[in-house]
């Protein structure tokens, strides 16, 4: 000990002492450490993020005025209207606007809306009607069913389905896509007073119905429902 004077030994031991108080501060690596942060790295990764959240679903964007159309974008809507049509130009047009529209998925979905706003007319449900219907035409049914209660009347119905449904007709309303199809359908129905008697249609009886029902839609809103917005009963 003769070879370190005080002061060489002094200094060891702070080096000592500061050395177990970084290795405690600042830990030990483990393997599992964060690697340092990178700013390219990082700027790169943040701008990645911003463009492709995880979630946000990228909707199709609509086509720009005087854009030419891809090939394919009409395929499913010549199939199923005669390229050339009336009908075919009014589902290009709607189509135009709202890239996300297919004919035959829209009438799959009109029938199950068609099924919905029948039995919710006959049930009174207005809550479901209101969110299937325009306000002019939902004011029109909910005139019909609190007459209907009024006199304590009511329909007894059951759906039984669905043989035809046919668009007859599409075209654009400024930025207003309708569509108005042709349904047949079978139900059974029964208006009975407050005393259960019939006073209107037949409980045992499938009865074949024919109506012209509207459908619209803004297809400048985020809003993908359709609404019915005309209604009418083919003889």
């Amino acid at each position: 000990m003769g070879f370190f004077d005080f002061g060489t030994i002094f200094f060891l031991i702070a080096a000592v002492v500061i050395f177990f108080q970084l290795r405690n501060v600042l830990g030990r690596r483990t393997g599992s450490e964060r690697p340092p942060f990178d700013p390219y790295t990082a700027a790169r990764t943040d701008k990645d993020a911003t463009q492709k959240p995880e979630n946000v679903v990228s909707l199709p964007r609509k086509r720009a005025p005087g854009e030419p159309a891809a090939a394919d974008t009409y395929t499913a809507i010549d199939a199923f209207a005669k390229p050339g049509t009336d009908l075919n130009k009014g589902l290009r047009a709607i189509k135009d606007n709202d890239s996300s529209f297919d004919p035959k998925g829209f009438v799959d979905g009109a029938k199950m809306a068609y099924e919905m706003i029948v039995m919710a007319y006959a049930d009174g449900d207005r809550k479901t009607l209101k969110n299937l219907l325009s306000r002019e035409v939902y004011d029109g049914f909910v005139a019909a069913i609190g007459e209907r209660e009024a006199k304590s009347e009511k329909i007894q119905s059951s759906f039984v389905g669905i043989d035809k449904a046919d668009i007859v007709s599409a075209e654009m309303k400024g930025g207003e896509a309708h569509v108005t199809l042709r349904i047949i359908s079978e139900l059974i129905s029964a208006t009975r007073d407050q005393a259960g008697t019939v006073i209107d249609g037949d409980p045992e009886t499938v009865a074949e119905v024919k109506d012209v029902w509207t459908f619209a839609r803004d297809t400048r809103s985020r809003d993908p429902n359709w609404k019915l917005v005309a209604t009418e009963e083919e003889d």
